[in-house]
């Protein structure tokens, strides 16, 4: 029988139907479960933990309760599929190195805090004890790292041994040459916490004043403002891409390729048919952006011919086939895993390959031969997927398309170039369309209603304007064209038991569906508790709020609560698309996820020699750790981008009225958005209002305690610029809507308000300011 633990609750399984566990096994106890997890984290997951007591049949079931109960207490909480101590780091994890102990050892801690931690207390410490020969890493490396728990409670909490150094990191700084009145020469840093630095004339090299250039600190004794020396200079501050260059620097994101990189592209040859079926009479066709210069899916649809499948599709998907061109081991197969990703800026792009390879000869050009990876699959007429199979092939595009071009046609405004191919090519694609959009509606992925802003430029690299641009039929048509190719290459690899990088997106954690929760409560909103949420249950909240004022806030608080997408050899599953295996396959000339999961189909339906080898499926936890970390890397440097674009654009603006939404909000303030050009600006809580302000963090809100009247996200205000720095992308507002009377219970607000004349509060849990 299952012993319960003094004051322990009993698990799910027994409260409910007061079932015994299936067999005698002696069953561990809740402490015997944690003191595992806590030893080894690197076997976690459920079926590791079942297989170190021997658990099975019912016994599973029983575990399964308990570590569910375990997660509901705060015990525990659940990364990708693993268990971990709330607070405690991954197996594997990016880690910076910042000092070394009185021993020499070197002191490291994560580069990132986990997207499930909702604390605040400071991130744990690893102690690099040993390295590999020849790899030796020092202080301001940033490094891939397995970790292991200590029992050292006077020292760091782990251990940990490196898997992958970064590249080296210098002690430098970002800045731009600026002459003072006094004449000397200073830098101005691109982060605004950094202190200025004087350079003197024998350390400014051929840096200019307006320079954007890379400095180190020197020495300048006890006394005097700190100097540096110019180690290398970026560029003129008024060349069109300075601002997307700041970004690249100060992200540390590889934009030159090597020598021997460009050497090897340059050599590449054009595939040929050998191998290969010949589709290069199919009608497939391509639809990008117009401006797109790389085009790596093609897209072609007919109806079923089997008498079977009445109403039924067959939508073939054919990819650029880059795996032919990068073998594992190659200058260019390490240059696209250093770089992870391509990064797009609004002035440039960042390519994973070099051009030779992702604008030319992986590129499907119209009216030219290609090497493809395709699927061809076959649903029913109500979107069930029925099969897939995959080709590897040779190709030709027979069209180029933008969205609109190929939407305008579909709406009845043909052009010379989508007139011959509206009714044998592009109605068949806009029927599948309709077909695989009852598949989706079916199925319920969330859908948010969040619109994407892109900024237009103008030649001289600065803002012309911010617009959103139209969500067309033709852009869902590709996107759900290429999710379904997704989930096929997922399966497949699946079904011949292949291993591979998935593509996985958890569910929200507990706390965060707590809060989530206790939000939607002031609403009169209700979220499901105890059972496994599912996409369907947020898409119901957002229905219930569409088209009303509080539209902004619900979808804003629901993105909020969800998880962040990773890549992972283990498959959890794609929570926000409500799939059970995806893995991204579609994008290889612009993502090395893509790139890896070619490979192991080549290899796993063979295809050919240049499939994944034994090598790449034993790192394949270091490559998903290492991708996903340059995917956030890129995220953050095209953020920082649009953020001094739209800086540097208003800077000339000062005191000026903006309408803005308030997008975030904190205990020091409000942040908030100019929906005009897609950027972020702070309001201090100092100069918000009349009386005391308190965070109220139930409800995403800053409240006055005496009228109960407040700020919320989402709220639609009226701001007046006071301060800009276009350098650091940092813009500073003032208030000047009034508070107003904030929807649903004061029963947080009340509760915060009573601890505070308490004296219970920690520091700065109650912000506040009186005029």
């Amino acid at each position: 029988m299952a012993r319960r633990i003094p004051g322990s609750k009993p698990p799910r399984s027994a409260k409910a139907s007061g079932a015994k566990p299936a067999s005698e096994t002696r069953l561990p106890t809740r402490e015997e479960v944690l003191r595992f997890v806590a030893d080894n984290p690197d076997r976690t997951a459920k079926r590791d933990i079942a297989k170190a007591f021997g658990l099975k049949g019912g016994d599973r079931i029983w575990l399964k309760d308990v570590l569910r109960d375990l997660q509901d207490e705060g015990l525990l909480k659940k990364s990708r599929k693993r268990l971990l101590k709330p607070g405690a780091l991954p197996h594997v994890v990016v880690l910076d190195i910042f000092s070394r102990d009185a021993g020499g050892a070197l002191i490291a801690r994560p580069a990132e805090k986990d997207d499930q931690d909702e604390g605040e207390g400071p991130l744990p410490l690893v102690e690099i004890r040993t390295q590999k020969h020849g790899s030796a890493a020092g202080i301001g490396d940033r490094v891939l790292a397995r970790v292991f728990p200590t029992e050292n409670e006077s020292g760091p909490a782990y251990t940990g041994r490196i898997m992958k150094i970064f590249e080296k990191r210098r002690q430098s700084m970002l800045g731009v040459l600026r002459k003072a009145e006094d004449g000397t020469l200073r830098i101005e840093p691109v982060e605004r916490k950094q202190r200025e630095l004087i350079i003197d004339a024998e350390f400014s090299g051929d840096a200019k004043v307006g320079d954007l250039v890379e400095v180190e600190p020197v020495s300048a004794g006890r006394y005097g403002a700190p100097r540096g020396r110019v180690i290398a200079v970026i560029g003129s501050l008024s060349s069109e891409k300075a601002v997307s260059m700041i970004a690249i620097h100060a992200h540390e994101i590889p934009h030159i390729f090597p020598a021997a990189v460009l050497e090897e592209a340059n050599a590449a040859e054009p595939a040929t048919l050998s191998g290969r079926e010949d589709w290069r009479d199919w009608p497939l066709i391509t639809i990008d952006p117009a401006d797109a210069k790389d085009h790596d899916d093609a897209v072609m649809a007919e109806p079923d011919p089997d008498e079977n499948n009445p109403g039924g599709f067959i939508a073939t998907v054919a990819i650029a086939d880059v795996a032919h061109y990068i073998r594992q081991a190659t200058a260019l197969d390490r240059e696209a895993l250093k770089r992870g990703n391509s990064v797009y800026f609004p002035d440039r792009v960042v390519p994973m390959l070099p051009e030779r390879i992702s604008n030319d000869l992986c590129s499907l050009r119209e009216g030219e031969a290609r090497p493809a990876l395709a699927v061809r699959m076959r649903f029913s007429a109500d979107g069930r997927k029925l099969g897939h199979s995959f080709h590897r092939v040779m190709m030709r595009s027979a069209a180029k398309l933008s969205y609109n071009q190929a939407q305008a046609a579909i709406d009845g405004k043909p052009d010379d170039k989508t007139g011959p191919l509206l009714e044998p090519v592009l109605r068949p694609l806009w029927d599948a369309y309709a077909v695989l959009r009852r598949g989706r509606q079916s199925r319920q992925p969330l859908e948010l209603d969040l619109p994407e802003r892109k900024i237009l430029l103008k030649k001289d690299g600065t803002v012309d304007r911010v617009i959103v641009p139209p969500r067309l039929d033709a852009h869902k048509l590709i996107e759900e064209f290429m999710v379904q190719a997704n989930v096929a290459a997922a399966e497949t690899l699946e079904a011949k038991r292949q291993k591979l990088v998935y593509r996985v997106h958890d569910a929200p954690s507990l706390a965060k569906q707590e809060a989530l929760r206790e939000f939607l409560r002031s609403f009169e909103i209700s979220l499901a508790r105890g059972a496994q949420l599912k996409p369907a249950q947020f898409n119901a909240i957002l229905a219930r709020v569409k088209n009303t004022e509080h539209e902004q806030l619900v979808n804003e608080v629901v993105l909020r609560s969800q998880s962040q997408a990773v890549y992972a050899p283990e498959n959890l599953g794609h929570f926000g698309l409500n799939l059970r295996r995806y893995a991204h396959f579609t994008s290889p000339i612009r993502r090395y996820a893509d790139l890896i999961v070619h490979r192991a189909l080549i290899g796993a339906l063979g295809f050919g020699k240049d499939g994944l080898t034994a090598d790449e499926e034993a790192r394949l936890e270091e490559v998903a750790a290492l991708i996903s970390a340059t995917e956030r890397r890129a995220m953050a440097a095209e953020r920082d981008t649009v953020d001094r674009l739209v800086a540097e654009h208003l800077s000339g603006r000062i005191g000026e009225e903006f309408a803005a939404r308030i997008s975030g909000v904190a205990k020091a303030g409000l942040f908030v958005q100019l929906p005009d050009y897609g950027a972020d600006g702070f309001i201090p809580i100092s100069t918000v209002g009349e009386e005391y302000y308190i965070y109220d963090e139930a409800r995403h809100a800053l409240v006055g305690d005496q009228s109960g009247k407040g700020f919320q996200l989402g709220d639609g205000v009226s701001v007046r610029l006071v301060e800009v720095a276009p350098l650091a992308g940092a813009m500073r507002f003032e208030m000047l809507s009034e508070p107003e009377r904030l929807p649903g219970s004061m029963k947080s607000f009340h509760k915060a308000k009573g601890q505070r004349g308490r004296g219970n509060n920690r520091p700065g849990t109650a912000q506040r300011r009186r005029r």
